[in-house]
């Protein structure tokens, strides 16, 4: 075993720290929104760092201190962009790294070395990181073409923060992802004769999970885009019920769909990646929190809105 192996089997890494902590935080946030209304934290400044878009619309008065921090959600696109960049970049980096024998750069392993990778031979296939940064990559892509072309933002907004956290967590997904390749010094490690060798069952699975959640996760940015427009034109701005595919199960089939394609990238690791399934958890609760409060929204807004519907999770949540 190398010099810092020990690094991997650490209960606790600078990485996990991070996730756990995120979790953490959705985790008490999403709580608190349950708590019965009397009991809900009035403070303006805190629904408004977890509220944005339409659900920040909802709240009746927002301080101008509040207002000054506005950035339009329509800023979105600017996540997948970075996304696309520096994971693409990082893709490139892992690529050339696997099949030329191209080490990484000084500067980019040395950062991988303080995130709590580890330098070993074995453990993690280099097989299962290298699809996951694939899939990572394929949708960030996607998203930023629905934000470009299917999606139709209305002038709601969201906090600074908000849009500070979206641009450094895409970055830190990809150094997650990448901190999962087996090392040996600053090159990948690859077990067996090439990286074919290496292809198991839960790669094909993970795969199929991807492309289904990713198929219904644009079907249902489409419909969402399609209540503001008539034959591709634009014609209005305003919040409607939508129908059809998972919107007959939950509000907020976008982020059960998000949520999945997570999980399609955990089984691409085999199931057993704990790194990577506290960054699941993280985006249950994330997403769960997003769910809850657009649910409250579209309840709230719609007295005919379908009663059957859960938030989140079909029959549950």
């Amino acid at each position: 075993m190398a010099p810092w192996a020990e690094a991997e089997h650490s209960a606790l890494n600078p990485l996990r720290a991070v996730w756990l902590t995120l979790t953490a935080a959705f985790l008490l946030t999403l709580l608190l929104q349950l708590l019965p209304p009397g009991l809900l934290p009035g403070c303006a400044i805190f629904q408004d760092l977890i509220r944005y878009g339409k659900t920040k619309c909802g709240e009746p008065s927002r301080p101008a201190a509040c207002r000054a921090f506005d950035v339009p959600k329509r800023y979105f696109s600017h996540f997948y962009i970075i996304s696309v960049l520096w994971n693409g970049f990082l893709l490139w980096c892992l690529t050339q790294s696997l099949f030329l024998g191209a080490p990484f750069p000084s500067w980019l392993h040395g950062l991988l070395r303080i995130l709590g990778a580890a330098q070993f031979q074995g453990g993690e296939l280099a097989l299962s990181a290298f699809l996951v940064l694939v899939f990572l990559w394929l949708h960030s892509l996607r998203r930023l073409f629905e934000c470009l072309y299917v999606s139709v933002f209305s002038n709601v907004m969201i906090h600074v923060v908000q849009y500070c956290f979206g641009l450094v967590y895409y970055v830190l997904v990809g150094l997650t992802v990448l901190s999962q390749v087996p090392m040996d010094g600053r090159n990948a490690y690859i077990t067996g004769k090439n990286l074919l060798m290496q292809a198991r069952w839960f790669h094909i699975l993970g795969m199929m999970m991807f492309i289904w959640s990713s198929a219904h996760q644009y079907k249902c940015h489409v419909i969402l885009g399609n209540l503001r427009k008539n034959k591709a034109v634009v014609i209005h701005c305003n919040h409607r019920i939508p129908f059809g595919d998972w919107f007959e199960y939950v509000s907020s089939p976008n982020y059960l769909a998000e949520l999945m394609i997570y999980v399609s990238m955990a089984v691409t690791f085999g199931f057993h990646n704990l790194t990577w399934w506290l960054v699941v958890t993280n985006v249950f609760f994330n997403q769960a929190l997003s769910a809850f409060l657009s649910h409250q929204f579209y309840k709230s807004k719609f007295v005919s809105y379908p009663k059957h519907r859960k938030a989140f999770l079909p029959f549950l949540f």
